[in-house]
């Protein structure tokens, strides 16, 4: 017989307490976008649980984007290969119609080794998510949100780290003059966040902070044959700087939900989201920035982006935005300790009881590839959790080789243009720009060296002061002259020049929900 039906997801075949077969688990496709969660312990299946709803999805035309975090997942771009135990599986469950397939996936590298690159411009990361990727203190995201202000005033884009730390360089060259205008900042507190700003670059940050910038529309291909493709993202080398990890997949979803249009409730979603190592975008995160996460976590339904929290027990997960997540798949977990103890009655309280068995006795004892089951169903409710044998994969389990990674690469929809790095003119290069045209500025208008006589047997000196760039940023830079302040004509020009440049922007930047901008 067949498990598949139309509108659903197979996930596996639930389980009498007497071990005999009782009926198929399924995850409706118009309840996808209520979220989910995907826990177990490391080696219980979670990683071959995400890989079969990745591949569900995908077969529903649904575009899926995960993170690859131990290089395992990269097989879904593959054709399975035959297995005793998958086949034994398939028969186990009565999956009659079981079939080897590979699936389309556009592989992605923040830093280009295997995949496409992803990029996002340090404006559209913006100053929240900056901050927690440097791990700031208070004062200092003071500051970094100072220097998005300037930026934004003065119209200077922000792209990559040498715009920024050129924009720190300035603000701590002219620290009295900013801070008497848009609050303090400390010299202390500028040069903590430019050694911030050297171990990000260290970890890699500027391979990621750039142009082009990821399109959010290539994430949501399908094929010609209406099937979803799955954006794997190659995590291995990302996940090294885990914070880097978790705030990159955070910007990523907050550009989903500023950019993607309401749908309300669809038939099916518009795209579905792994988060894997889910415990790391909520550890240490401060309150300001856990409650966007579940405000965007609940708004983005709307935006038919289902988000799927794949970690290890429920208790890595806030309340808050563990009551958001309607369609719950447990692995096993181990209860060594007091505390496991506690992780495991915690875990077996957020189903919807069954009678038929104890569900915190039965979580210490499930097998590889066996989980406790809740999805949604009739009107949006919680079904009854099912002991449940989760179906074999499709495509290939472990890593993709070498030679299939090429050969989803030639065969990507991506242009070949995402992959070299744009450098066009920004902060950096304007101010640069600004520093020396004052500088030539003042040469032109300086007396030369024969003319300046000394006084009173001191010896003669070339050395003139520049114009100073608070000037171009709207600083100050006024002199006295009969008892009125007034400018210089290099400051008015400067003005001027900066006026220009941010007018010729043409267009006023809105900071979004989580701190980017929108355009």
């Amino acid at each position: 017989m067949t498990m598949q039906q139309d509108g659903k997801i197979f996930i596996g075949t639930s389980r009498k307490p007497d071990d005999s077969i009782n009926k198929g688990e399924y995850l409706e496709l118009k309840y996808g976008n209520r979220h989910g969660l995907v826990t177990g312990a490391t080696g219980t299946g979670k990683t071959v649980t995400l890989q079969v709803l990745a591949e569900g999805f995908s077969n529903a035309g649904v575009p899926v984007f995960c993170a690859d975090v131990k290089g395992d997942l990269s097989g879904i771009g593959g054709k399975g290969e035959p297995k005793d135990f998958l086949e034994k599986r398939a028969k186990e469950i009565g999956l009659d119609d079981f079939a080897y397939n590979k699936f389309p996936v556009i592989f992605w590298d923040l830093f280009g080794e295997r995949g496409h690159r992803m990029r996002a411009t340090v404006t559209e990361m913006g100053p929240l998510l900056l901050a927690r990727m440097m791990d700031a203190s208070d004062a200092q995201e003071g500051v970094i949100n100072i220097a998005f202000k300037l930026a934004d005033e003065q119209g200077l884009p922000l792209l990559d780290l040498k715009d920024f730390q050129a924009l720190l360089s300035y603000m701590s060259e002219n620290a009295k003059e900013i801070s008497g205008r848009y609050g303090l900042v400390s010299p202390a507190s500028v040069g903590a966040i430019q050694r911030q700003l050297l171990i990000l670059e260290q970890q890699g940050a500027t391979s990621f902070f750039g142009e082009p910038a990821l399109k959010i529309s290539d994430l949501m291909r399908t094929t010609y044959d209406g099937r979803g493709y799955i954006s794997v993202l190659a995590a291995q080398k990302l996940m090294l700087s885990p914070k880097l990890y978790a705030t990159f997949l955070l910007w990523l979803l907050s550009e989903l939900f500023e950019e993607l249009p309401e749908v309300g409730d669809p038939a099916k979603p518009k795209l579905v989201f792994f988060f894997d190592e889910a415990h790391l975008l909520f550890k240490d995160a401060p309150k300001v920035l856990l409650e966007r996460i579940e405000q965007v976590v609940r708004l983005i339904r709307s935006k038919g982006v289902g988000v799927y929290f794949v970690t290890q027990n429920p208790a890595d997960v806030p309340d808050t935005v563990l009551a958001q997540l309607g369609n719950r798949i447990q692995h096993a977990l181990r209860a060594y300790s007091p505390n496991e103890v506690k992780a495991v009655k915690i875990a077996a309280d957020t189903f919807r009881p069954n009678p038929d068995f104890n569900a915190a006795e039965v979580i210490s004892n499930l097998g590889t590839g066996e989980a406790l089951v809740s999805t949604l169903e009739a009107k949006g409710t919680p079904s009854i959790v099912q002991r449940t044998l989760i179906r074999p994969p499709s495509s290939l389990l472990g890593p993709l080789s070498d030679d299939g990674l090429a050969e989803v690469l030639s065969q990507t929809p991506i242009d070949d243009a995402n992959d070299t790095d744009l450098d066009r003119v920004s902060a950096y290069e304007m101010l640069a720009g600004k520093a020396q045209a004052a500088e030539n500025k003042q040469q032109q208008d300086a007396p030369h060296q024969e003319d300046i006589q000394p006084q009173d047997g001191q010896p003669g000196s070339n050395r003139w002061t520049l114009p100073d760039l608070g000037s171009v940023l709207g600083g100050g830079g006024t002199t006295k002259s009969g008892g009125r302040q007034r400018e210089t004509v290099v400051e008015a020009a400067m003005k001027s020049a900066a006026r220009s440049v941010a007018s010729s922007l043409g267009r006023a930047l809105v900071r979004g929900i989580l701190g980017s901008l929108k355009k």
